[in-house]
């Protein structure tokens, strides 16, 4: 069994190439009738086919008594699309997203600003059911202190589905704070009248606010969106510049969008606890210099992400590099080593050394 202190791999160089809470809505109160579920139903789905306005901006600042500004919480299971949503919500990317479930470990902040309102989204951890280490208990955390602390949460869940996993997360919802059902991948349903009973069903685990039917892929619905949430945000000053998108440094995303690549490019094979530490990040002009360390936790993942010759490591830095490269309008300079550190995701201090809540 590895000690933990092994000599690190050679790296791998990529080069650039030339106020107050407004008031809640009436929807809040319960669904008590099957009439009254039909017609929120029949809402929901119509809305889906109703134009809606275009965003226009926030070129110029609103009065302060009428800006809005109020913090989103983005819940749900794992690999439940939360990211794909919040990176639409904003229009830009700032959570990495990948097939492999846990991707996203830390609390993302992406904001949007569109005429008086500040949406601030906050992109969470999907909550850990499966494993009881260090790294998954400050993954859960995480959580908990997100739903805890907004305006209104949006619970994330494939359309006419639901698990154990889905109800873990569901559990943690404050009864006190509006919370949104999100159907997500609805256009998957092929027989709407299936969605009825399960919206009943779903009902009666929690008093949701309102019913969304969406796709995190189509745009419509993500603008729709906007619409629905604005109403429970309060009246207060923005929290953040008009134009800003995320609360996340360059440093932090650099991070993000290498471990991303790791697990893209070694799929399933790579246990989830591989993590990514920026040993170095330089600015000079319009060059970044960046070292960075991706951790293991054995031998034989070291090898797996190095690959045959190197050639899985040096394309894990290509495509960083060139992601890093688009989101910072500079050359990036990239090197990457690989080190193993034996039981790193269950030792508490270690967890919180490698930048975990």
């Amino acid at each position: 069994m590895s000690t933990g202190k092994k000599e690190p791999s050679p790296p791998v160089t990529t080069l650039p190439e030339a106020g107050k809470v407004a008031a809640s809505p009436a929807a809040i109160e319960p669904v008590q009738s099957q009439d009254a579920l039909d017609a929120m139903l029949a809402q929901a789905i119509a809305s889906r086919g109703a134009a809606v306005p275009a965003d226009d901006g926030a070129s110029s600042l609103p009065p302060v008594s009428e800006q809005r500004c109020g913090l989103i919480a983005i819940v749900g299971k794992p690999n439940v699309g939360k990211s794909t949503l919040l990176n639409a919500l904003v229009g830009q990317k700032v959570s990495i997203t990948s097939r492999k479930a846990q991707t996203t470990r830390h609390r993302i902040t992406g904001m949007r600003t569109r005429a008086a309102t500040q949406f601030v989204f906050v992109d969470t951890p999907g909550f850990q059911t499966r494993h009881g280490n260090a790294l998954n208990r400050s993954l859960n955390r995480t959580v908990v202190g997100a739903v805890n602390d907004v305006d209104l949460i949006v619970f994330v869940v494939e359309a006419g589905q639901f698990n154990l996993a889905d109800a873990k997360v569901l559990a943690l919802l404050p009864e006190k704070t509006p919370a949104i059902l999100l159907a997500n991948k609805f256009d998957l349903i092929h027989r709407r009248a299936e969605i009825a009973p399960w919206l009943r069903a779903m009902q009666e685990r929690h008093n949701f606010s309102e019913f969304v039917p969406m796709s995190a892929n189509n745009a419509k619905d993500v603008e729709r969106l906007f619409g629905i949430c604005e109403k429970y945000l309060p009246v207060q000053p923005w929290m953040y510049g008009a134009d800003e998108l995320t609360d996340r440094s360059d440093r932090f995303m650099a991070a993000e969008i290498i471990r991303e690549k790791l697990f893209r490019l070694t799929g399933d094979e790579l246990p989830y606890t591989s993590t990514v530490i920026i040993d170095q990040y330089e600015e000079e002009g319009n060059l970044r210099k960046i070292a960075a360390t991706i951790v293991v936790e054995r031998d034989g993942h070291k090898g797996m992400i190095i690959g045959e010759k190197g050639e899985k490591l040096k394309r894990i830095g290509t495509e960083a590099r060139h992601e890093l490269e688009a989101l910072t309008g500079g050359k990036v300079f990239l090197e990457i080593w690989v080190k193993v550190r034996s039981g790193w995701a269950d030792d508490e201090a270690r967890v919180k050394t490698f930048g975990y809540e």
